[in-house]
């Protein structure tokens, strides 16, 4: 998608530091934390939300989610608690259409949904 930021993000046309890669998935800092860790995890494929999901991506759903629990064990948030946060769609605060978890810790992080 040539308007698709994070698509951007993963062809290198805007330059980033990941903190994790690989074939399936990247993952970065978000420039603008909510946290002392806030981390944003994309497919390097365009998926525009989670109501995109389709029966072929099961596998990448899990991955994403197990390099999420791998980026929190090596960030140190794992032991207090971290938050997995997806939106979806503009109701559901979905700012960017391609899916994407943020995950959020380093700190108590209050009760309740939605960005701190």
């Amino acid at each position: 998608m040539k308007d698709c930021i994070f698509c951007k993000i993963v062809a290198g046309e805007i330059p980033t530091q990941f903190v994790y890669e690989d074939d399936q998935v990247v993952a970065f800092n978000d420039i603008q934390p909510a946290a002392p860790v806030h981390i944003i995890l994309i497919p390097r494929i365009h998926i525009p939300s989670f109501d995109d999901i389709k029966p072929e991506h099961k596998g990448l759903m899990g991955h994403l989610a197990w390099v999420a629990g791998e980026l929190a064990r090596q960030k140190n948030i794992s032991e207090k608690g971290y938050r997995l946060v997806m939106n979806c769609g503009p109701d559901g605060g979905q700012e960017v259409f391609h899916l994407h978890f943020h995950l959020l810790g380093g700190k108590p992080l209050a009760s309740g949904y939605g960005r701190q």
